[in-house]
């Protein structure tokens, strides 16, 4: 599978809390963010408006 590298601004506070949270379950930050990433996109967007 080839990858892209995305990066993003977030605040300190942020990054610490999702950094213990992938901690906590045993994963890296960007396994985190990737699959909350994935998740929130197959919710329908238009159904938030």
């Amino acid at each position: 599978m080839r990858t892209k590298t995305v990066s993003a601004r977030v605040g300190l506070e942020f990054y610490e809390r999702v950094k213990a949270e992938a901690e906590k379950r045993g994963e890296t930050v960007s396994d985190l963010v990737r699959r909350a990433l994935e998740r929130e996109l197959k919710r329908p967007w238009w159904r938030f408006w």
